[in-house]
């Protein structure tokens, strides 16, 4: 009888929430998971007449904004939009959380494959030409990336392992700031998400060498791909998921993914994440849960096999 009769009350709860401005904390600003937040963000806005309020926390590898969520009240007033470093940071280092045990999974949001870009002053101008180089100057190139265990880090690594090369990494706070040392020479190579990496390739201030995608993307046409290129099996993309923090009521879960995916939904916003070299996912929370699940192990034993266990900030 206790379970049927907190069911009005949670049902209760979903229908009055959310009551208030609802944080949603993320990375850096200029990352695709930015990027990603403040457009959810918006639609959660415009279709739940609450503010929902972006709250950049980035630095020391990406664990400011993940302790910020984990510590937070579980009563869905705080949330964290994040990329997969969430779960497969602590694949590679120390970090103070677990994906599944310290937060709430809400959905997998967007994805977006990774591209494998340098500065236009390295003079190479395929994945090959690259490795040559790479091999010819062990640990004279470097490359940039955010967080440990984020997919432009994860890439990289796994890129150095498999191609047998030494490119030393140079850590950012987030995405955004990754890109602009690339753009500037601070450093030379970065695997960037695609939603990234597409407008400053258009533009000459970087060049685009291979898609991290196993098959050919329309979202770089004519860019072939890094396993086609010297690194067969090759792959690697950027996830961004929501989440809350654990404890968090079912029905506030299942109201904001109803929500989130609503907003994902949209003609209009598919369109703008599109454009901007970003798939929609906007999965279930059991989805979401699966895919952590299965690249934890999948991945896990990538990093294990290469070696790629870190001791790195």
């Amino acid at each position: 009888m206790s379970g049927l009769s907190s069911l009005p009350a949670s049902i209760a709860c979903s229908q009055e929430y959310p009551a208030k401005p609802v944080r949603i904390v993320t990375a850096d600003v200029g990352s695709l998971t930015d990027l990603s937040a403040r457009l959810i963000a918006q639609g959660l806005t415009a279709n739940l007449g609450q503010q929902f309020i972006v709250e950049n926390r980035g630095g020391a590898s990406g664990t400011i904004a993940a302790q910020t969520v984990a510590k937070a009240p579980p009563d869905g007033y705080t949330l964290l939009i994040y990329s997969g470093a969430l779960w497969l940071g602590p694949l590679m280092q120390d970090l103070p959380w677990n994906a599944l045990r310290d937060f709430s999974p809400i959905a997998a949001a967007v994805k977006s494959p990774n591209v494998l870009a340098v500065h236009p002053s390295l003079p190479v101008k395929s994945v090959r030409e690259l490795i040559a180089l790479a091999r010819a100057r062990p640990g004279e190139l470097n490359y940039g990336s955010s967080s440990v265990g984020a997919g432009n880090h994860l890439a990289a690594e796994l890129f150095k392992s498999l191609a047998n090369v030494n490119i030393v990494r140079v850590a950012y706070k987030g995405g955004g700031a990754m890109m602009n040392a690339l753009i500037s020479g601070e450093v030379q190579v970065v695997f960037g998400a695609a939603g990234l990496v597409k407008p400053h390739a258009a533009s000459g201030r970087l060049r685009a060498l291979g898609i991290c995608n196993t098959e050919p993307s329309a979202l770089m046409p004519g860019l072939p791909t890094v396993a086609a290129s010297g690194l067969p099996g090759y792959r690697s993309e950027t996830l961004i998921a929501v989440f809350a923090p654990a404890r968090t009521p079912e029905a506030i879960v299942g109201r904001m993914n109803q929500e989130v995916v609503r907003v994902l939904d949209n003609a209009a916003m598919k369109e703008r994440f599109v454009n901007g070299g970003v798939d929609i996912v906007a999965s279930s929370p059991e989805r979401l849960i699966a895919t952590i699940k299965s690249d934890i192990v999948s991945i896990g034993k990538l990093v294990q096999d290469a070696g790629l266990r870190l001791n790195v900030r």
